[in-house]
């Protein structure tokens, strides 16, 4: 039975509406991991501040239809709800249209990710799984996996096998 995994809505965290939603068309096959590259946030407020900058520069700055990624998780393992379940994202170019992105705030070339953060991001990909959002033999994957990045950062990279094979 998967854990109950809370996600603070977009309404809660003052998301601006998007400007068009594309739908996955089944079940996402894979999961790309990646950091905001920001420092870390303490706190939901500050959190939730760093949340509308994120998706005010996602659209604004490079001309996405929303905040890129499908969920964002805080070092205190608050789970953000970015474009939710079954939505294309715009967080690995040529990869969205199966995948489900998941953005550890923070920047972690050099910090390692919290526990409470690794262990929501397991419950959240447990929940995706029971609920059909994703494919039970789903693969994840590093964002540095799929483009000339250095995303995830390190740490988060290294922490990587940890979040495999969860369901």
């Amino acid at each position: 039975m998967a854990q109950k995994v809370t996600i603070v809505s977009r309404q809660q965290w003052g998301a601006a509406a998007p400007k068009k939603r594309e739908t996955l068309k089944g079940s996402a096959q894979r999961v790309v991991i990646h950091h905001t590259a920001l420092p870390r946030c303490k706190g939901q407020k500050e959190c939730m501040d760093r949340l509308v900058s994120i998706q005010r520069g996602h659209m604004k700055d490079r001309g996405f239809d929303d905040i890129g990624y499908n969920f964002l998780v805080g070092g205190d393992g608050a789970v953000y709800e970015g474009r939710g379940w079954g939505v294309v994202g715009a967080h690995a170019k040529g990869n969205n249209h199966d995948s489900l992105g998941i953005a550890f705030m923070g920047n972690f070339k050099n910090d390692t990710p919290s526990t409470e953060a690794m262990s929501s991001v397991k419950k959240l990909l447990q929940s995706g799984v029971s609920q059909g959002f994703l494919n039970p033999k789903f693969a994840l994957f590093g964002h540095r996996d799929l483009g000339d990045t250095e995303c995830p950062g390190e740490k988060l990279y290294a922490a990587l096998p940890q979040l495999r094979g969860t369901t």
